[in-house]
């Protein structure tokens, strides 16, 4: 239940974040390269990146939420891995060159804010 409560009260904004990291989920594992060095520069970027990230949000004496400062730190990671993974592959900024890894990239953040949708519907109807 606690995963239709999270989907019930998902906003928009936190969808769209969702539909960034189904995208970079499918499109990785479908350009994946094992080779350390991309994955640790990811990490060092994620690491330089997230302490200035977390410095520009944080007030003095109330640190950020645990999901907050995980995506500081998690976006850069996938930012710089997903370049990585697709230099030379013939992508056109994030869409990849083969239609059937677009439909299925694609069709995965569908099937998300679909199910999003149906609980929020479902919801909806109980409190009516």
């Amino acid at each position: 239940m606690h995963v239709f409560a999270y989907l019930r009260d998902l906003r928009p904004g936190k969808v769209v974040l969702w539909c960034y990291l189904i995208w970079y989920l499918v499109l990785a594992s479908r350009y994946f390269d094992p080779a350390p060095a991309i994955w640790l520069n990811a990490l060092g970027i994620s690491f330089v990146i997230g302490i200035a990230l977390w410095l520009g949000v944080r007030t003095p004496g109330r640190p950020p939420e645990r999901w907050q400062a995980f995506r500081l730190f998690m976006t850069p990671f996938c930012v710089s891995s997903f370049s990585a993974l697709i230099k030379g592959k013939g992508f056109v900024l994030v869409f990849p060159p083969r239609a059937d890894e677009l439909v299925l990239a694609a069709s995965a953040c569908l099937a998300f804010v679909a199910v999003v949708g149906l609980v929020k519907t479902v919801a909806g109807r109980r409190t009516a």
